[in-house]
């Protein structure tokens, strides 16, 4: 019996007893299951008859006894026991909380997937950068993160379209191209264009295949070495990303933001809602009603489109494309874009608290041998993403980058994550799910076929497969919250607790029969148990895009 089981278990009860004229007061919207604090007092709790007892108009303890009352005679309920202000406490029968091992590989990698989004289409945007040069270590965090938000919104029934904004519009696009003519013509790269091996590489290269450009007027030269090494700077941002399991399915050009006519018309939808003014020959958007430090200017003095400008359309053009939520997660450095981008929305007479969401996430830095690495062999001032995925391979890099709440600064330690050892989080996930592979493995060598033979929920008795069960029971209630918080870092704290719960329980319960030992129905059911943890790790896992090696 899941906790979502046992919600729908305790509104019954409510409905019954008001049915029956024993209870007055409306349904609740939610009915709370949640672990109590101590085992003693239960395998769930719910605190329901507190959240009825004033449209009721009588004392919570009552209401609880009420309901308590009729809990224990449900079948699966061993227990109701009425706590504290106004609690319920419940312990579940041996069987009803064996049958959920069962469900779970019975549903395979659908478990643990919900509704709490359902019906909504959320447009997530977690990568902004300029086709510059290389994804750094910056960027990663939100190229795991970003990707995790995503998967734990498809999860939870969202609707999720992927994207990156390219900043390929503006000055350092030019400083771009003239740092790439320059060492294409055996000339320094200015004091204020970009450095780096890459940019020398990009030269070589685009030399290599267009050899006509150093023929061109100067002009023109710019305009082709620009325009070259964009696409291939732009191609080994999207290769990379591929290759750290983050796949996008839009790219959004600044470029035709303004080419397709969405400047204009986001201008428009803007004038339209009132909130567009002109003051010193500029055009100004009023965001001060909406809570920013100060109003924003859209159109210079001098006619030139602000780079603000880009952001309103944008933030426009993404609600006419159909999505009702946009989320952006920004850098440390953009704090200012909160109250901006929610004015924004409100500007376009949107609801500001629900139409779109900002995220700002903390530096991340890399340790190594007790040092901070500083620099790239290629990209100069920066750590790159590929840097990393060297280091410490993608699934150790996805994992760390996802494991921690965004908003507080991260410090990776590359020593530790190549370790093949428990202190190692994302060795020591991985290595359950491997253990247990090869438990279920050696089970089938050995002529066992658990999957046809009968299964006896009631047998799963024992102290440390409660434990578990309970365990492997939360993971739908964790995909929801992580979903509704936007914070990805409880999956890995998640699946490092239902780790832990599992080499407790193998270390003290005998999965596999001994020697000439005979296969037993307690042999049976524990096999059952280890294959639905092994299915949990396998989707917690692939919700943080991290593989779930059968063996290692």
């Amino acid at each position: 019996m899941t906790p979502e089981d046992l919600a729908d278990v305790v509104r019954a009860a409510v409905m019954r007893l008001q049915a029956e004229g024993d209870l007055g007061g409306d349904l609740p919207a939610e009915v709370v299951i949640e672990r109590p604090r101590s085992k003693e007092h239960g395998d769930y709790a719910t605190p329901v008859a507190l959240t009825l007892a004033k449209s009721a108009g009588r004392p919570p303890r009552e209401i609880a006894e009420l309901l308590a009352a009729h809990l224990v005679q449900t079948p699966g309920i061993e227990a109701a026991e009425v706590a504290g202000p106004g609690f319920v406490n419940l312990r579940l029968a041996a069987g009803a909380q064996g049958q959920i091992a069962h469900d779970i590989v019975e549903s395979g990698a659908r478990y643990g997937r919900g509704s709490g989004h359902a019906g909504q289409s959320m447009n997530v945007e977690f990568i902004s950068a300029n086709p510059t040069g290389p994804i750094h270590l910056g960027h990663a965090r939100w190229a795991a993160v970003g990707d995790a938000i995503a998967r734990v919104l498809e999860s939870d029934g969202a609707a999720v379209t992927r994207e990156f904004y390219i900043n390929d519009r503006g000055v350092q696009m030019d400083r771009f191209g003239a740092s790439v003519q320059a060492l294409a013509s055996g000339r320094p790269v200015p004091e204020d264009g970009y450095h780096g091996a890459y940019v020398a590489d990009l030269a070589a290269q685009i030399v290599a295949e267009h050899p006509e450009f150093r023929a061109l007027p100067d002009d023109e030269q710019l305009v082709a070495f620009r325009e070259a090494a964009y696409d291939v700077q732009l191609t080994q941002q999207q290769r990379v990303l591929d290759l750290f399991n983050t796949h996008f399915d839009v790219w959004y050009s600044e470029r035709s933001l303004h080419e397709s006519g969405a400047v204009e018309r986001g201008m428009t939808r803007l004038r339209d809602q009132g909130h567009v003014f002109e003051s010193d020959g500029a055009v100004w958007l009023r965001t001060t009603d909406f809570g920013d430090d100060k109003d924003r200017v859209l159109i210079k003095a001098d006619g030139e489109l602000t780079y603000f400008a880009s952001d309103t359309a944008y933030y426009v053009d993404k609600r006419a494309r159909g999505f009702d939520v946009a989320i952006y997660l920004l850098g440390a450095d953009h704090h200012g874009y909160v109250n901006r981008l929610r004015a924004v929305a409100a500007c376009a007479g949107d609801d500001m608290d629900h139409n779109v969401e900002v995220l700002i996430g903390q530096l991340v830095k890399m340790m190594k041998n007790g040092e901070e690495v500083r620099l790239s062999k290629r990209a100069g001032t920066l750590i790159t993403l590929e840097d990393l995925i060297d280091e410490v391979g993608v699934d150790a890099a996805r994992y760390s980058l996802i494991r921690y709440p965004v908003d507080s600064p991260l410090t990776l330690d590359l020593d530790l994550l190549v370790k093949r050892t428990n202190d190692n989080p994302v060795f020591y996930v991985q290595y359950a799910h491997a253990r247990i592979a090869s438990v279920l493995r050696n089970a089938t060598e050995s002529g066992i076929d658990w999957r046809s033979a009968d299964f006896d929920a009631s047998l799963l008795d024992h102290e440390r497969e409660g434990d578990l069960l309970l365990a492997l029971a939360q993971f739908p209630a964790v995909i929801a919250s992580a979903a509704e918080l936007r914070e990805p870092h409880r999956i890995p704290r998640y699946l490092e607790s239902l780790a832990t719960a599992y080499h407790r329980f193998y270390d003290v319960c005998r999965v596999l029969p001994r020697g000439d030992e005979e296969l037993t129905a307690q042999h049976v059911a524990r096999l059952w148990l280890c294959a639905a943890t092994r299915q949990v790790l396998a989707n917690g896992l692939g919700v943080c895009g991290v593989s779930a090696p059968d063996r290692m």
